[in-house]
Formats: structure tokens, sequence, C-alpha cells
């Protein structure tokens, strides 16, 4: 079986995010909320597509930004739905602007969303499945597993002879502190 460590070096789409994004540790929650928005529409599409459209998206809604999402109506809606440079599911821009509005209540609480996951670490994957299941939309095993593994919250985003694993350690993800 390959690995992304095998796949994306050199590729135009693959090489940057390999290199410099999956599974560096993310604190921001504009960017933990793009991950998470990237994640969701990935479902049962391939990276590739997603990663190719990603500039639509942060377009498509305005640079991830969590306040404007949540309070997204119906004219918002209808807008990303007939916008071809994203990916026109209705229930997955239903998630986005559902969550977006759970990262807010979750700010209220915890401060940052970055400071929810905080909270919640160390985890294993299962129970961070079933956390995010209770708190947000549209998230199963895959979508949840790559989205902590992606922000530095799981490990297995590179194999440990991978050049950029070494770069992740010195970042010191959260799992690697557990």
């Amino acid at each position: 079986m390959s690995h992304y460590c095998d796949l994306a070096p050199g590729h135009p789409f693959h090489g940057p995010y390999h290199d410099h994004e999956y599974g560096f540790p993310v604190t921001d929650d504009r960017t933990l909320f793009e991950r998470l928005v990237l994640e969701i529409n990935q479902a049962g599409l391939s990276w590739l597509t997603v990663l190719k459209k990603r500039e639509a998206f942060r377009a498509a809604f305005e640079g991830f930004d969590i306040d404007r999402i949540a309070n997204y109506g119906e004219a918002e809606r209808a807008r990303l739905l007939a916008d071809a440079g994203i990916i026109r599911n209705s229930l997955k821009v239903d998630a986005v602007i559902h969550n977006a509005g759970v990262v807010q209540a979750l700010q209220g609480e915890h401060g940052s969303l970055h400071a929810w996951l905080d909270h919640h670490h160390p985890l294993p994957h299962a129970d961070w499945v079933k956390l995010f299941k209770r708190t947000f939309r549209f998230t199963g095993p895959e979508i949840v597993g790559e989205l902590l593994m992606s922000t530095g919250y799981l490990p297995g985003a590179h194999r440990d002879d991978c050049p950029v694993q070494a770069r992740i350690l010195a970042a010191r993800p959260p799992w690697a502190q557990a």
C-alpha cells in the first residue's frame, strides 16, 4: 500500500500540502475550520479534487470567516450551491454553515476551537469520533481522523522515515507531547 509520503513529493497540489501543512500543529481557528470544511467536502471524492478547489472554497466561504459563515442565510446558501468552483452538495454546505455556529459556541465556552481541541486532547481516535459526532455535523471516522492527523492531534500523517516527519516533531504537535 502506498503512503501519502510516496505520492505527494513533487506533485503540484499534494507536494506543497504534504511538505508544509499536513501533520503540522495548527492553533489558528480559521485554519482549523478551513481544514474541517475541506475534510467534510472531501467525503466521497479524492483529496486532489479538494486541493484543486481550495482557492475557490476560500473565496466562496470568505476566507473561512467563522462569524460570517455562521450567519449565512438562504441567500448565501443558494449562492454556495450555485458556485461551480466548489463542491455543490447541500448536505456539505449545510454542515459547514451549521458547524460555523458550533465553532462560535465552542469559542464562547473555551475561548477558541483550538482550546476546545486541547481541552479534550489526548483521546483515542474512536473517542474523538464520538465527540465530533456529538458536536458537529458530517463528521465520521475518516473525516475526524484526517482532520486530527492533518492538524497534529493524531499521529500518522507521515512515515517515520519521511523527511517532513522530523520537521513536524520539531514543531511539537500535540500527539507527540501526550
